[in-house]
């Protein structure tokens, strides 16, 4: 639940809950190391070596990297669905208006389900929802080229051809409509954070013997990993996060066919 809240802040949200986090944690550990109540208990630990901090920062590391891993492959596979609906509907212009029969039904099929693509199920794709409107219009799709009047009047190599695009535009949607609902593992992101306020204290813990070496210390790690996880963050949901993967393939794609409805 806290992870949702967050994820759906703006951009500057995400980063100063990240600063703010990561600025308290540095407060606190600088505090519990120099502080006059508890510099007796924690001059007692003095003495921890460096490289104690370089195998929790390592950890830190290898896990942040499987989550971008995940979120940037995640989004690059939602711009290749959303790019496979383009091409869908251009193939589709393109075979109907090189045969020799009359396609205008067809296309207007095609181009009312670009419509309702861009303005009802895009909206939708921010709750992870999907339209209804978009589903009844593929499928009228779907029965406009399943016609067998169709292979009568262009040839059944036509028809075939009109068939297999359409359903790799099916294939398409719902592959982009299961990236809307994917998310990353909630306890792969308390991980990585977890490991990330760790390795502050390390670095606390290895700088007991000089305050503001610890402080420049914290200072930049912690601003490395408030960009880092930030940035990730940003792209952690393809449709309905601050940076969102747009519909203007879909909608250059309704522009082409609306310039060009006929042969």
């Amino acid at each position: 639940m806290i992870f949702d809240i967050w994820l759906d802040m703006p951009v500057w949200g995400i980063f100063a809950s990240l600063a703010g986090a990561f600025a308290l944690c540095a407060f606190l550990i600088h505090w519990l190391s120099f502080g006059a109540i508890v510099r007796p208990f924690s001059s007692t630990v003095v003495g921890v070596v460096a490289p104690f901090f370089g195998a929790v920062a390592v950890l830190f590391a290898l896990l942040t990297g499987f989550l971008a891993n995940e979120v940037w492959d995640r989004n690059r596979q939602a711009s290749r669905a959303v790019m496979s609906e383009r091409e869908g509907l251009l193939a589709l212009q393109a075979i109907s208006t090189a045969t020799v029969s009359d396609m205008e039904d067809l296309r207007a099929a095609a181009r009312l389900y670009a419509q309702t693509l861009i303005q009802d199920e895009w909206p939708r794709m921010r709750d992870q929802d999907s339209s209804a409107k978009a589903g009844q219009a593929l499928l009228g799709l779907l029965a406009h080229v399943s016609n067998p009047q169709i292979a009568v009047e262009a040839g059944s190599a036509a028809q075939a051809a009109l068939l297999d695009t359409v359903l790799k535009l099916r294939s398409a949607r719902d592959d982009r409509l299961a990236l809307s609902g994917d998310q990353t593992d909630r306890t792969k992101w308390a991980s990585v954070l977890i490991l990330a306020f760790i390795t502050q204290v390390a670095i606390g813990i290895v700088h007991l013997e000089r305050p503001r070496a610890q402080i420049a210390a914290l200072a930049i790690f912690s601003t490395a990993a408030v960009i880092t996880l930030g940035l990730v963050a940003l792209r952690e949901r393809p449709f309905d996060g601050p940076v969102r993967v747009s519909p203007a393939p879909i909608l250059e794609a309704l522009d082409l066919m609306a310039r060009n409805p006929t042969p």
